[in-house]
């Protein structure tokens, strides 16, 4: 009988692995051009190394619906079908824009928690707010303007507005709260793509300058954002977005009955998970992939919200595929 036990300690140095294969899958095609060569390269190196762990494994928030993408998709089942049931999220790689262009960020991402632990959030947009550790509960919220965000964080902080970062995604559908954050005082961190590495920049503000994180993205980003804030500490809130009657649909599809619900990160991932990303494209939270002739070289930061704590492995790896 496989062992239901999820033993995140022997998981953890191959859920590195697997972040590590797909960025260098992803290597080669760094500032080609070829978005989607990118990401396939990606998933197909993801899936070849999971398919190796002793799991019982559910992609719970994958590369969208089994119709929509060729391996990945939410609801397939991956790992040797020996060892514990686990819930997987993953982004094979997170900035295929960042990865096709060689602009700073990008980032091979997966999280790993026991069976039912994770929300099966839809394929749709989530409004997203987050801070780093070290603050009372409730501090900043969803309900709050832009404004009273950054007034209510300072104060926590004890600092002004003026010293407070916010991290954006670049939409025009942000322009709104950028003009109404600026008028704060606080500076912010506009990012093209990527935020689920803008939800983890809060949780290290003293190596990025990021205070707080806000703005509508993908649901599934935030499951994976609220992963690495389970384990690096921090809040993060997030309540679903919905354009029209198909989008409420998926919801419902997925299980979800509240589709006004406000999800506390704990409510996002209810159990103790691992966490591994590593860097593609060089960013505030990563280096990039290294080449050099013979060798790729990558950093991984592999996380356990059990214990809490960051590992930063490096991997040089030998290869004749790199010229």
């Amino acid at each position: 009988m496989p062992s239901k036990d999820f033993n995140d300690r022997m998981l953890s140095l191959g859920l590195a692995r697997v972040s590590e294969a797909a960025a260098i899958a992803s290597a080669k095609l760094i500032g080609r051009g070829d978005e989607k060569a990118a990401d396939q390269a990606a998933v197909n190196a993801m899936r070849e190394q999971l398919n190796k762990l002793d799991i019982q494994g559910v992609v719970v928030i994958g590369e969208g619906e089994r119709d929509e993408a060729p391996m990945l998709y939410i609801g397939e089942e991956v790992g040797t079908g020996n060892g514990p049931g686990v819930d997987i999220a993953l982004d094979p790689l997170e900035g295929t824009t960042l990865t096709a262009k060689d602009m700073p960020n990008a980032l091979t991402v997966i999280s790993m928690g026991p069976r039912g632990s994770m929300l099966h959030a839809p394929d749709v947009y989530m409004d997203k707010l987050a801070i780093g550790p070290g603050y009372a509960e409730g501090v900043v919220t969803l309900d709050m303007s832009p404004a009273e965000r950054v007034k209510a964080l300072a104060s926590a902080k004890g600092c002004g507005p003026d010293d407070i970062t916010v991290c954006i995604l670049e939409r025009p559908r942000h322009e709104d709260m950028i003009a109404e954050v600026r008028s704060t005082g606080a500076s912010i961190r506009l990012i093209t793509d990527g935020d689920v590495a803008g939800v983890m920049h809060c949780a290290e503000t003293g190596i990025t300058g990021i205070d707080m994180y806000m703005g509508s993205g993908g649901a599934p980003e935030g499951v994976l954002a609220a992963s690495a804030l389970k384990c690096m500490g921090g809040q993060m809130y997030g309540r679903l977005l919905f354009r029209n009657d198909d989008e409420r649909g998926r919801a419902e599809k997925a299980g979800i009955t509240d589709l006004d619900r406000i999800y506390a990160r704990d409510d996002m991932v209810t159990d103790h998970v691992i966490f591994a990303a590593t860097g593609v494209t060089s960013g505030s939270l990563l280096p990039g992939i290294k080449r050099e002739v013979g060798y790729l070289t990558t950093e991984t930061i592999l996380m356990r919200s059990k214990t809490g704590s960051v590992r930063r492995m490096i991997y040089r790896n030998p290869t004749k595929a790199m010229a």
